[in-house]
């Protein structure tokens, strides 16, 4: 696939809009569970594809994946991942439960993890639509607790072509017993997805 390397000015834009993004999902969630919420940032970057799986710890680690198609201007799939632990601790920070309490995922819950990434993605979406000036619309999340592989296969066979590198950002969630909850935020984009979103920023292709 063609990719145009980013210059390091154009990917500290990149990161400082997820960034941007991140902070305001943060916010949409503590509102909507009514509890604090605080998030860590520990590294943003943009990587290959096949690093960004090593990242999440290989095709067979289980995970939690809500997923949401962006359509517009800079269309692609924003991905949130969390591994299989952090997954079942979401929930329980959904519910109002001790750590520990959720052993698997019902349907009562899959449907609380949906919801709340719909609200972390559409936020992030939203933040990257405001700074850029581009017209981003969000789809109906996608949740899958799976296999990384898996669930990945069945995304990039929906989604088509993609960009060989992925916007990540890494996350840590935390709530008022510093429980932490590791997530990654992937923005995987069509082809010159970027080049507008740069252009958008100010940046001339080149």
């Amino acid at each position: 696939m063609s990719y145009r390397p980013l210059s390091p000015v154009e990917l500290d834009a990149l990161k400082e809009i997820g960034n941007i993004g991140l902070g305001n999902a943060v916010t949409s969630l503590a509102q909507l569970i009514n509890r604090r919420v605080n998030m860590r940032v520990p590294r943003s970057s943009f990587l290959p594809f096949e690093e960004m799986i090593e990242l999440v710890g290989g095709y067979e680690e289980l995970v939690g994946c809500v997923s949401l198609r962006v359509l517009g201007d800079a269309p692609g799939i924003v991905l949130y991942i969390f591994d299989g632990e952090s997954t079942l601790h979401l929930v329980d920070m959904l519910m109002g439960l001790p750590v520990g309490t959720t052993g698997e995922l019902d349907e009562l819950a899959q449907s609380a993890i949906k919801e709340i990434g719909n609200v972390l993605t559409g936020s992030f979406v939203s933040a990257i639509s405001m700074m850029t000036g581009l017209n981003m619309v969000t789809t109906v999340p996608l949740f899958a607790f799976d296999m990384l592989g898996a669930v990945l296969t069945s995304l990039m066979v929906a989604a088509g072509r993609v960009e060989e590198q992925v916007l990540v950002i890494e996350t840590e969630l935390f709530h008022e017993e510093e429980t932490l909850i590791k997530g990654h935020f992937f923005l995987l984009t069509e082809p010159g997805a970027i080049d507008r979103l740069m252009a958008a920023l100010g940046f001339n292709e080149g």
